[in-house]
């Protein structure tokens, strides 16, 4: 995260990866978008999403190494939306970096998160039997995501369960220690993925898959609280706690007009 973000300081003064807004102005040369346009993007190296207004390129590829950015989804509010073009993305990424299949066993450990939430339901539309693991609060928003089955870690150790999964995905990030343990729990040619293993590449195709799955209904945001940008400390120190469902949005109102941050 240093080398992304800077070593002594953030490279960039503005932080905020994500937003979804209105398009206020565009230049003479854009052709993607226009102004009015209700998009989504996932910021990448610019940063600057936590600001009133933010400029970003037209033409990015992939992230980090640019923004990606599309329309969004029309059947979503600006707080659902902003809280799809990271965690969405990441979810999908690491679930194919796993080489998800339909009919697998799979188990996401962290399935209340900003990640899992989203892991929980794209495993299901990829066909796979989930199990997702949370705390006991967060149980029953786990089961309407669509898992075949829960377990309350505060309760449970899935790895002494007896249980085999052909894949395991740590949406939270609990490094080697967690991958060793893990082990346990894993078919013989079974995988483990860790979202803290190394930065993902994300393409604009994701974000358009994504964007896709929305809109037909197939998978949504899951939205815990929503602060003003005047209370950015409070929502850093909620979310700090680690006990958030879901995301996290931070609003920025417009004459009655709201761009939105996930955090």
């Amino acid at each position: 995260m240093r080398i992304f973000v800077g070593f002594r300081r953030p490279r960039k003064p503005i932080l905020g990866l994500e937003l979804a807004g209105e398009i206020e102005a565009v230049g003479k040369d854009v052709k993607r978008f226009k102004k009015g346009d209700l998009i989504f993007a996932f910021t990448g190296k610019c940063f600057g999403a936590y600001a009133e207004y933010t400029c970003l390129p037209e033409d990015g590829l992939y992230m980090p190494a640019d923004c990606i950015m599309a329309l969004r989804p029309s059947n979503v509010t600006s707080e659902e939306a902003a809280a799809v073009p990271s965690r969405g993305t990441l979810a999908l990424y690491f679930l194919r970096k796993g080489n998800i299949q339909n009919g697998q066993k799979v188990l996401i450990y962290g399935a209340s998160g900003g990640i899992g939430t989203f892991a929980v339901q794209l495993a299901r539309y990829f066909g796979a039997q989930v199990t997702g693991v949370c705390s006991t609060a967060n149980l029953d928003l786990v089961k309407s995501l669509g898992a075949d089955k829960v377990i309350d870690y505060t309760k449970e150790d899935f790895t002494n369960s007896g249980e085999s999964y052909d894949f395991v995905f740590d949406a939270v990030g609990k490094r080697y220690s967690s991958k060793l343990q893990c082990k346990k729990a894993l078919t013989p040619n079974g995988k483990y993925i860790s979202v803290d293993e190394e930065t993902p590449r994300l393409y604009l195709e994701d974000l358009i898959l994504i964007k896709k799955l929305v809109k037909a209904g197939k998978i949504k945001s899951v939205i815990d609280r929503c602060y003003p940008l005047e209370q950015m400390v409070e929502a850093h120190r909620y979310v700090d706690k680690g006990h958030k469902k879901g995301n996290v949005v931070i609003t920025v109102g417009h004459d009655n007009k709201f761009n939105n941050y996930e955090n």
